[in-house]
């Protein structure tokens, strides 16, 4: 007899006391069939909670006999529960539990296969049926033989009970009279894993678009051998997701060519809703055959007329063959460790790496809730529950594009549609796609459209209340938590620009990593030129640093363009870091009806085919909003610091010729006046009366969109000519000096232009990498480091700051908060405008500015 043991699951041992069951199962230990960890025996877990195996009542008066008795079944009550919290341990954790027990009553076994079932295990029985006399003789000779009266009454139960055991629900029984008979063998390997060391493309629902599947293999390097095959020369393997068949124009051929590549071991395909309904139809059972399937009957009773009855039915086996085992899941390993899951519609994390039916109808069809009018399934968000750090690739719901959402993506971009159909190679995690030839499926309700018409429908906040996780391109998962997530939604709800025009917000700055070594500064250019020659980056960028008000620009090719983009008619807005309109209503239309005569006039929409520009600047003057600041804060401190030490200063004057020991004191009150002149000087640099908008100023150092692409792949001094160039169209946008970092003389000339200009009131630089995103070791580096002046940070620090104990206090501020904090919101400013082009919905992007805004909620040194 030959047994095989499952990977993970459950396995009953079954029979009298003495039929051998914990001999064979040390046996197959000490050949490594098992292992010692394996094996749960009641005896053991007697020893653990009672220190004892067995208690022998027999020949004790009836008194002490019963008590003995009692004790025993005590003992054996809490033995049987601790084991079942170690075999449910290990059936949730996928291993593999052998059950060493007599198990002799159905009540014993129920609570196993209950237990198997609820954690999609599969359940095994062993059934050791050996003769009554060998049992005795075998009692006989134990240590603590159990005796003779009660071994029999045993075998009466097992003789009675195993003719039930076969309708109790086991997935597979075995009965063994002799095991030096029985060749057990066990599965070592998960058969659901698949090794990625030599690459997997994973490709999206084909639905019968065999030539798109074609050309997409091309383009992944596949090419056909002699033997008819599409091998790669690099090793790799392709895995589909399911539903190759149906509502496409050629399903039986791509059916026959994934049962070559299937048999042939150089592909892979995952069980599907189509998949399964055309091999019950197959069957012969009782399907209706719509939503598509009925193309795969005519493209069948098509075969039948050409090829024949008989080629037919070897057809159709070949073709059952390859949709029963097609698996629910494939998890994906590295090194065999897993690390990515394949599945069709979906799957929760408690069922990867495992198999029962509920788990393939879940991964067939995904999280659903009935029924609409129309007969389709209500799907439910699964990915909402995902909480493994295991990568989930699926398809089965179509989306315009790639949808990376909470650690999973969904690569089905409805090829069947008229999208695309795409391929996610792992472990690069790149897409590849072709566009689809044509609309095939030709139906009302095609979902990409109707994803295009519901683009802009309110966002479910109820899954953003309770913080939550975005998965973003630059810096992988950024979580948020609730007591950030409710205050910023808040904040979008009442006080900001309409969530469909809130499609940015940009990042805070993170100051230089380390304070100046320079005995007079806090912050200085050559901490910010190290930290980038630290990651091996030798090409920089210095900007001059206005000091303005961050505002966002989206100005739009004409109303039809932005109707199309956020829902309105409009010919532009702006709007601040925090959300809010930057202008009030007549102001902001003066200056966009303005700023766009200028961009239509100079051609930029038509020369850059696009029907908008985003843009990040800094509008000047600083009070235009900052006034309130500046007034109640700023200005009140000049002046009573100014009074308070003139005071001072007039009469210590008057004394110090003639009292000793004041001339210190009056020296320090005339450098304590200078440094409040400073701040009040400092401050009202950047302060100017707006009586006309030609007072404005607007200095954009970022071209961050148009409407068919971003701009994250090009270089600042890309940025910077971008900047030239608007200046030059309009009077209002201002052009940013800049200098190159290359070398020890260029570094050495942009200090000496940031001591100058600082020195003249000027905030300061910001020093960036050459690239607008930057990773090293697969890691993303600080996108930008501001390096203020001194005589700014005497109103950021106060207008001492710079006495020594002061500064000395500041130079161990800690800015890795900050630092962290700075590169999270440069990945969801860049997630959020990348999604707002590829026009996913409104609330796909406004997670992403949602949570910028709920970083900024996170508590932070302000003056940093």
């Amino acid at each position: 007899m030959h047994i095989q043991l499952p990977y993970a699951g459950i396995v009953l041992l079954i029979g009298p006391s003495n039929s051998g069951k914990s001999t064979w199962l040390n046996q197959l230990i000490e050949i490594e069939i098992i292992r010692p960890s394996e094996v749960v025996s009641s005896d053991d877990y007697r020893k653990l909670v009672g220190d004892v195996e067995h208690i022998d009542w027999k020949g004790h008066p009836p008194d002490e006999a019963d008590s003995l008795f009692e004790t025993y079944q005590d003992i054996s009550t809490e033995a049987f529960a601790l084991m079942t919290l170690l075999i449910e341990a290990r059936a949730r954790l996928n291993k593999l539990t052998i059950i060493d027990a007599t198990h002799l009553y159905a009540s014993d076994r129920k609570k196993y296969i209950e237990l198997a079932h609820r954690l999609h295990q599969p359940i095994y029985a062993l059934v050791l049926d050996i003769a009554q006399p060998i049992l005795l003789e075998r009692d006989r000779l134990r240590d603590f033989p159990r005796g003779g009266r009660r071994v029999k009454q045993q075998v009466q139960v097992f003789n009675r009970e195993k003719r039930t055991i076969k309708r109790e629900g086991f997935n597979q029984i075995h009965v063994i009279s002799d095991v030096s008979q029985v060749n057990v063998e066990r599965e070592n390997m998960n058969p659901l894993h698949l090794s990625s060391e030599r690459g997997i493309d994973v490709i999206g629902d084909i639905h019968g678009c065999f030539d798109e599947f074609l050309e997409l293999l091309e383009r992944l390097g596949y090419r056909l051998n002699d033997e008819g095959l599409y091998v790669h020369p690099e090793g790799r393997v392709f895995l589909s997701l399911g539903d190759i068949m149906s509502r496409g124009p050629k399903s039986l051929e791509t059916i026959e060519f994934f049962i070559r590549h299937v048999e042939a071991g150089i592909a892979h395909m995952i069980d599907s809703n189509h998949g399964w309904k055309v091999f019950r139809w197959l069957e012969g059972r009782n399907v209706t055959m719509k939503h598509g399937d009925e193309l795969f009957v005519e493209e069948l009773q098509m075969y039948e007329k050409q090829k024949g009855s008989d080629a037919t039915e070897t057809l159709k086996s070949s073709m059952k063959r390859l949709l029963k085992h097609a698996p629910s899941h494939y998890v994906l390993t590295k090194q065999d460790i897993p690390t990515a899951v394949c599945v069709h519609a979906g799957i929760r994390d408690e069922f990867i790496g495992k198999t029962s039916r509920d788990i393939s109808d879940f991964c067939r069809y995904g999280d659903n809730e009935g029924f609409d009018e129309a007969g389709k399934p209500i799907r439910k968000d699964w990915t909402v529950q995902h909480k493994s750090k295991m990568l989930i690739i699926w398809g089965h719901d179509p989306r315009p594009r790639p949808l990376r959402l909470n650690h999973t993506i969904n690569i089905d971009q409805g090829v069947v549609f008229g999208g695309r159909l795409t391929a996610f190679r792992y472990p690069e995690q790149t897409i590849v796609q072709v566009e689809a030839k044509q609309d095939y499926a030709q139906v009302d309700d095609n979902p990409l459209v109707t994803l295009e018409a519901k683009r802009l429908d309110p966002p479910n906040i109820g899954k953003l209340m309770n913080g939550y996780t975005v998965d973003t391109e630059a810096f992988g998962e950024i979580r948020v938590s609730k007591e950030t997530a409710l205050p910023s939604i808040d904040l979008v709800s009442h006080h900001t620009v309409p969530l469909e025009e809130l499609v940015y917000i940009p990042p805070t700055m993170s100051p230089t990593p380390k304070p100046s070594e320079e005995e007079d500064y806090l912050e200085h250019p050559n901490e910010a030129i190290a930290y980038y020659r630290e990651h091996g980056i030798t090409r920089l960028i210095a900007e001059k640093k206005h000091m303005g008000s961050r505002a966002i620009l989206l100005l739009f090719k004409n109303e039809d363009a932005a109707e199309k983009a956020i829902g309105r008619r409009t010919k532009g807005i702006i709007y601040t870091r925090s959300g809010r309109k930057f202008f009030e209503r007549e102001q902001e239309h003066e200056i966009v009806s303005r700023l766009h005569q200028s961009l239509t006039t100079h051609d930029y929409f038509t020369t850059y085919q696009t029907d908008f520009v985003l843009l990040d600047a800094e509008i000047l003057p600083w009070n235009l909003k900052a006034r309130e600041l500046i007034r109640n804060q700023y200005a009140h401190v000049a002046e009573q610091a100014l009074l308070d030490r003139k005071q001072l200063q007039q009469t210590l004057e008057s004394a110090v010729d003639h009292v000793e020991g004041i001339q210190d004191w009056f020296t320090e009150v005339n450098q304590k006046l200078e440094q409040a002149e400073t701040f009040k000087q400092a401050f009202q640099t950047y302060c100017w009366d707006v009586k006309e908008i030609d007072s404005i100023q607007i200095a954009p150092f970022h071209v961050l969109a148009h409407s068919e692409e971003t701009f994250f792949n090009q270089s600042h001094e890309w940025h910077m000519s971008m900047n030239q160039k608007l200046a030059e169209m309009d009077d209002l946008f201002l052009a940013t000096d800049y200098k190159i970092i290359e070398d020890t003389d260029s570094a050495n000339d942009v200090i000496e232009w940031w001591k100058t200009m600082t020195e003249d009131g000027h905030e300061g630089i910001v020093i960036k990498p050459e690239r607008f995103m930057t990773k090293v070791d697969g890691k993303l580096i600080q996108p930008a480091i501001k390096v203020r002046g001194r005589k700014y940070l005497s109103i950021i620090y106060g207008m001492d700051y710079l006495e020594p104990d002061n500064l000395k206090r500041l130079k161990k501020r800690n800015v890795s908060k900050k630092q962290k904090l700075a590169l999270r919101e440069f990945a969801l400013g860049m997630e959020s405008i990348k999604r707002f082009v590829h026009r996913e919905s409104l609330e796909r992007y406004h997670e992403c500015v949602l949570a910028t805004l709920a970083m900024e909620a996170e508590p932070v040194d302000p003056r940093l």
